[in-house]
């Protein structure tokens, strides 16, 4: 089976982890302080509730042998009056301990969703390099999920617990030997407990599994719609999604099946302990060695003493899942950034932009260098073109600047000022970035042109638009400005949303603009729009523009060609072309004509 990723199947559910994680547990507790006084509530409220489950059999045992001792009807009428009010009191207290177990638990996943969130917003570009989407994503859904269910059967388990020793302890205060009785079946229940959790929890790992991977079909196709219309797949993809749903369906049934077993022979041993105690006691009642009242608070009481062990049992695979996810959670959470601010870190608050590359090389943690002793030097407003073949190590010379990693060896300054010596957001804020692929996000037209500068006013985000040409195609939209857009703005087209992204960028005038290979996607008309834009603004902001298609660097004051990650040229066109080098061949390819290799077999 190969569908989805069925031969690949969540190795990471396997990990069941143990029932118990005390670093796990303690870390939890520091997200329960906050709420300590709402705890304290919940616990007490279990404690009533517990009394009240002893109480209420205890109640019956009392009536039955006091109107049997004086037949006096009031004593029922007390009783009946005591039974209504403990049961009261029963329901007010099980409410209470359920609901704010919950709204503690609610608030802790709220507070380690946000916690996680924030995270990952901090963490280095080399992690996310390093790691999976769909793991990341697994940690914020999956394993909160279960945390989630955690948290809940936690709250259950607790009154469980005290039910089952309130209850043990009543029945041996009862009869020491109806309660010896009683617990004859105990053994052999955990036998058939423990048997079932050792066959059915692979089943219901497979149960998992497989909706992870109907998930995973579901997604791919809702998301790939586009492409799966265009190239005709719906026959085919509704055949592999079916295969996966079959494979879903069959590990239910199975699923099923265990627990259609569990069910009712636990139900037998549980019939076998009360025909034990009815026969026993109904003996001792005979011989007059046992009270009535005490036979009918034995029956009352063994359904509340196998409940809480049969729910136990059954949640022993939860807990254990649920201690893997935390530790799988706080694992993520122990992850430093390897981009961080040194203590004391210097402020640049306005920017003159002159940047230099100083003998860099730099490597992404293989031990192969993309780019190899690197020196540029980029004067203030200066536009500096980063041309080469695919891989040379032009968008690793734009992220380098931004410090979306570190130089392996070698210095970047900026104004002359190490930038690992610098605070990052001030500096990142005087920076811009637009990519080849345009996302826009959830909200409206203005939202995404002012994402990240609130500050920004109505005024400037008009006056951004106006700049690189969009002004006109979004006051033509619906609501203009305010017009809602849809997921990663698929409304509309590839260029208007790279439209937006340039106003995005261009919002509060950076001082560093960075365009990496930004007008590949959009029409030459709409390019043109955005260079006339561009010119007056470029004149006093440093600009570094990374282009495949040459015609749109030619203007650059300083055209820097990389090969294998080292510059191999630098001057501005004419130069270059004179020269007859890489660029000259490149231009020659852009042009229409063969491009013949390099040396070493690169274009």
């Amino acid at each position: 089976m190969s569908t989805w990723g069925i031969d690949r199947i969540a190795v990471e559910d396997e990990d069941r982890g143990t029932l118990y994680d005390h670093s796990v547990v303690v870390r939890l507790m520091a997200y329960l302080r906050p709420h300590t006084a709402r705890v304290v509530v919940a616990v007490l409220s279990v404690i009533v509730y517990t009394g009240t489950v002893v109480a209420l059999p205890w109640i019956i045992k009392w009536t039955i042998d006091e109107y049997i001792r004086t037949e006096d009807l009031s004593t029922v009428t007390w009783a009946v009056g005591a039974f209504l009010l403990v049961a009261a009191l029963q329901l007010a207290f099980n409410y209470l301990h359920l609901r704010v177990g919950a709204f503690v638990a609610q608030q802790v996943l709220y507070k380690l969703r946000m916690d996680l969130f924030r995270h990952l917003q901090g963490l280095s570009m080399s992690y996310f390099d390093r790691s999976e989407v769909g793991k990341v994503m697994s940690r914020i859904q999956n394993d909160v999920q279960q945390l989630q269910e955690f948290l809940f059967i936690g709250v259950i388990s607790v009154a469980d617990v005290l039910s089952l020793a309130g209850v043990t302890a009543a029945m041996f205060l009862l009869s020491p030997r109806l309660a010896l009785i009683t617990l004859v079946v105990v053994p052999p229940m955990f036998g058939v407990l423990a048997v079932w959790q050792y066959y059915a929890r692979g089943k219901f790992l497979r149960v998992r599994q497989a909706l992870a991977v109907v998930n995973s079909g579901l997604q791919e196709n809702i998301s790939g719609v586009r492409v799966v219309q265009s190239l005709n797949r719906e026959r085919t993809n509704l055949r592999r999604f079916q295969r996966s749903n079959d494979h879903h369906l069959g590990a239910n049934i199975q699923a099923t099946r265990y627990l259609s077993v569990l069910l009712p022979s636990v139900e037998v041993l549980i019939s076998v302990s009360l025909a034990l105690v009815v026969f026993f006691g109904g003996s001792m009642v005979l011989d007059r060695s046992l009270e009535v009242g005490v036979l009918v608070a034995f029956a009352l009481y063994i359904q509340r003493f196998f409940d809480p062990i049969r729910n136990l049992t059954m949640q022993y695979s939860e807990l254990q899942r649920a201690m893997a996810s935390g530790a799988r959670i706080f694992q993520l959470l122990d992850v430093r950034p390897e981009i961080v601010d040194i203590e004391d870190a210097a402020v640049l608050p306005d920017l003159r932009g002159e940047i230099s590359y100083d003998n860099v090389t730099f490597d992404y943690g293989d031990g192969n260098p993309v780019l190899e002793s690197v020196d540029l030097h980029v004067r203030p407003g200066e536009t500096v073109a980063l041309v080469g073949p695919t891989g040379a190590g032009k968008t690793t010379m734009a992220s380098l600047v931004l410090r979306l990693y570190d130089v392996t060896s070698g210095r970047i300054t900026i104004d002359g000022r190490d930038i690992r010596d610098l605070a990052l957001q001030p500096l990142v804020r005087q920076m811009a970035m637009v990519l080849q692929e345009p996302f826009l996000f959830a909200g409206t037209v203005k939202e995404n042109i002012r994402h990240s500068h609130a500050e920004a006013s109505d005024a400037d985000v008009v006056e951004a638009a106006k700049v690189v040409g969009a002004h006109d195609f979004i006051t033509s939209l619906e609501n203009g400005y305010d017009t809602q857009l849809h997921e990663r703005g698929s409304s509309l087209s590839t260029g208007q949303r790279q439209l937006i992204s340039f106003a995005r960028a261009l919002v509060v005038k950076p001082r560093i603009l960075i365009l990496d290979e930004a007008t590949a996607n959009i029409d030459a008309h709409s390019e043109a729009l955005i260079q006339r834009g561009l010119e007056g603004l470029l004149k006093d902001t440093t600009a570094l523009v990374i282009a495949h298609r040459l015609s749109t660097v030619r203007n650059a004051d300083q055209i820097v060609v990389l090969d294998g990650g080292r510059i191999v040229e630098k001057g501005d066109h004419r130069q270059l072309m004179s020269r007859g080098g890489l660029y000259a061949r490149l231009q020659s390819y852009t042009d229409g004509q063969l491009l013949p290799s390099t040396p070493d077999g690169r274009a």
